[in-house]
């Protein structure tokens, strides 16, 4: 990385002389852009695809899985890769994988090689956007202060997603869907063209060599991560455990975890530390952010259910409220960065904002949906989904920062986004495409009855018309009915989060047990109703009465010391408590 130059604007030494020092950094961000929004496959053109390629819907977002978890596991590696090679070779080589991948990614049919594919790709976005933003991080925040530096971070990955499905949709409407991924390699040449003409070799410290890592362990997590992927997403079509497969593979997942946690206890340098689990609110943190991942995979099942099945609309319509997750994501960012640099408020009740932000986005929806609204009224909703996102994934990247050391904090990450790319969205579509399974059949049964002879009494009657709309009015009960349950347990998630933030919590005593009650009110007792000489001579007649049941019952079976120990300590705690 390099350093900020203290007599005058900031200056990358990678650069060639050449090229204005104001506009270097800038270059960096259009290069970081560019490689955000590569991917193997682009979901804005899932239908085209799927009839184009022959495939199923499991398996394009299987294929998008498979990026995502080249991306995450590919976070330990980022610092030793930096460190050993230049930071001109690195993109180059990254530019050069998203260029061959897009090109011969709408070529491929065969799945597992597709797949593999995808991974290799997600692995070089991952260094490409890592490469551009570390090195203009002294740029963004000369402190290194994550406060600034996630935010502003979050604008350029949050908003290429976006801003990818709007150009595919664009490209696949007025020309082809394979457009996007020639658009995406034009994108890699000018990179590429860049980092040949204004930029040259430049190391900041020595050649650091690849020693140490445990390759045979990220390969065994990176399979962990696949299976799981694979079997939530194809869960359903195999109709889960009551097919072979399922339980088979169900199987081969607990062998592999077992493997990778044998590797990571007993291999010297694993790729996974076991001390990186132990530090505190570390596991909190990843059971949350696979909530909220859940909670957010409501926008590719059943907001695409309803846009495509109920209110069909095409795909250059729905598009439209991409725009307004953008929205949406910038004020997220930017109120993160003023609550957590400007202000430094808690970050506790920084995620309380994000749920606020999520729960008006699940309850618009649910309050909204219906065949007669326009898209309009969608807007707000979809503000609030991008500001809750926003907020919420700036907060939690912020927070693994702040509660893990610099050693493990990129092994931390490659776990956290495991969870948050892959694990919570697939496990979230996975219950959401259940709950249609079970809700859609069984508001069909109960609304059935309303299909009787007297609505087959008006002539003419148009069967197919009727069955239609009847049809579409079930999938809308249905998806209402989904986002009603996801509503109710993000409030309850919320209300916890309320409980767990509540201000008198911190300053609370601790309970007292009942026998240290007792004690208190006793000592009262008699230091209020009892004068001095009145509490010595209930203490010698206590003592008197003691030690009478000492020489009656215990002196007789017990020896004479023992007795006489037994009376001492009896009497001191007698005269300490009375």
């Amino acid at each position: 990385m390099s350093a900020p130059v203290l007599n005058g604007p900031f200056v990358l030494p990678m650069f060639r002389s050449f090229v204005p020092r104001k506009m270097q950094p800038w270059i960096y961000l259009f290069i970081a852009v560019t490689f955000q929004l590569s991917g193997g496959v682009y979901l804005g053109a899932l239908n085209q695809m799927i009839g184009s390629m022959s495939l199923m819907r499991e398996d394009i977002l299987m294929c998008m899985y498979a990026n995502l978890a080249g991306m995450a596991i590919y976070f330990p590696l980022l610092f030793r890769m930096k460190f050993r090679f230049t930071n001109k070779t690195l993109l180059t080589s990254a530019a050069l994988g998203v260029l061959l991948c897009n090109l011969i990614a709408p070529h491929i049919t065969f799945l597992p090689l597709l797949w593999l594919v995808c991974f290799i790709e997600g692995m070089c976005k991952i260094q490409g956007t890592f490469e551009c933003m570390s090195n203009i991080q002294l740029w963004m925040t000369p402190k290194r202060d994550f406060t600034v530096f996630f935010p502003w971070l979050h604008i350029v990955i949050l908003g290429s997603i976006q801003l990818s499905d709007l150009i595919t949709t664009r490209l696949m409407y007025h020309y082809h869907w394979t457009y996007m991924n020639l658009f995406v390699a034009g994108l890699m040449l000018i990179v590429l063209l860049i980092q040949f003409t204004c930029v040259k070799h430049f190391r900041f410290m020595r050649k650091f060599p690849l020693f140490g890592i445990d390759w045979l362990g990220g390969i065994l997590w990176a399979a962990l991560l696949a299976e799981i992927a694979f079997l939530f997403n194809y869960g359903d079509w195999y109709d889960w455990w009551n097919s072979p497969v399922i339980r088979q593979l169900t199987i081969v997942i607990f062998i592999t975890l077992g493997i990778c946690i044998w590797r990571m206890m007993t291999v010297r340098h694993p790729f996974l530390e076991p001390k990186m689990w132990t530090y505190r609110h570390f596991l909190p943190l990843l059971g949350l952010v696979t909530l909220v991942e859940a909670f957010l995979a409501t926008e590719h099942v059943l907001e695409e259910v309803f846009y495509e099945e109920v209110m069909k609309y095409e795909e250059l319509v729905s598009s439209q409220l991409d725009w307004l997750a953008i929205v949406g994501i910038v004020c997220g960012c930017v109120f993160s960065y003023w609550w957590m640099h400007v202000k430094q408020y808690n970050y506790v009740r920084l995620v309380i904002v994000g749920f606020i932000g999520l729960i008006g986005y699940l309850i618009g929806f649910y309050l909204t949906l219906s065949t007669d609204i326009h898209i309009s009224q969608l807007y707000l909703p979809t503000v609030c989904r991008g500001f809750a996102y926003a907020v919420l994934s700036a907060t939690f990247m912020v927070c693994l920062e702040e509660i893990m050391t610099f050693q493990h904090f990129f092994q931390g990450l490659s776990v956290f986004n495991m969870l948050h790319m892959v694990v919570g969205g697939v496990v979230g579509a996975a219950v959401y495409a259940q709950g249609l399974a079970y809700y859609v059949p069984d508001n069909l049964a109960r609304y059935g009855s309303a299909i009787d002879h007297v609505a087959f009494s008006s002539s003419p009657f148009n069967l197919g018309h009727y069955m239609e709309e009847f049809i579409s009015q079930m999938m809308e009960i249905s998806i209402k009915q989904i986002y009603g349950w996801v509503a109710y347990a993000c409030i309850f998630l919320f209300l916890l989060l309320l409980l767990y933030d509540f201000p008198a919590r911190r300053s609370l005593k601790n309970i007292p047990s009942w026998k240290e009650v007792a004690r208190e009110v006793k000592n009262t007792f008699w230091r209020t109703t009892h004068t001095v000489g009145e509490r010595k001579i209930g203490r010698l007649f206590t003592c008197i009465f003691i030690e009478l049941i000492i020489n009656r019952v215990y002196a007789i079976r017990l020896r004479k010391q023992t007795a006489v120990a037994i009376r001492h300590k009896l009497y001191l705690f007698l005269t300490s408590h009375l």
